[in-house]
C-alpha cells in the first residue's frame, strides 16, 4: 500500500517562496505585464509545489490536475461566478475566485506548467542515472 501523505521539505520551501513572490506582485507590480501574466504563471507552479508538499503523487497527474483546477476557476470567471454566487461583496472570495476572465490567462497557467513537467522530467531523468 502506498503512502500518499508525505511532507516534503524542498516543494514546501519553493512553495513558500513563490507563495511571498506573489504577495511581493499584488503589493508592488502595477503594470500590464508582471501582476497579470507571471503572477498568473507563478501561481500554478505555487499551487503545484504547494499540494507537492504534502502529498507524494505522480508529478504529471498532478500537474495536469492542477491545470485543470486553472482553467476551471477560469472558465468560472467568465460566468461571474461570484456574483451568481452572492459574493460579489466578499474581497477573499473575489479574490481567490476571480472576478475577470481572460483568454491569456489559459495560456500563462499552460506555460506554468509546461515548465513544471519540464523541469519535474528533467529531475526525473538525472535522478534515475
Amino acid at each position: 500500500m502506498s503512502r500518499i501523505l508525505k511532507f516534503n521539505l524542498p516543494y514546501f520551501i519553493i512553495a513558500l517562496v513563490l507563495f511571498v513572490i506573489e504577495l511581493l506582485i499584488v503589493k508592488y507590480a502595477h503594470d500590464q505585464i508582471i501582476r497579470p501574466y507571471l503572477g498568473d504563471t507563478l501561481f500554478v507552479i505555487f499551487i503545484y509545489c504547494s499540494i507537492k508538499s504534502f502529498f507524494d503523487t505522480a508529478y504529471l497527474k498532478t500537474a495536469i490536475g492542477v491545470l485543470i483546477f486553472s482553467f476551471t476557476l477560469e472558465i468560472l470567471q467568465y460566468f461571474n461566478i461570484v456574483n451568481l454566487l452572492g459574493l460579489g461583496h466578499s474581497v477573499i472570495a473575489r479574490t481567490v475566485i476571480g472576478t475577470s476572465f481572460e483568454w491569456i490567462d489559459l495560456i500563462a497557467y499552460t506555460l506554468g506548467i509546461v515548465f513544471v513537467i519540464y523541469v519535474e522530467y528533467k529531475l526525473a531523468k538525472s535522478n534515475s542515472k
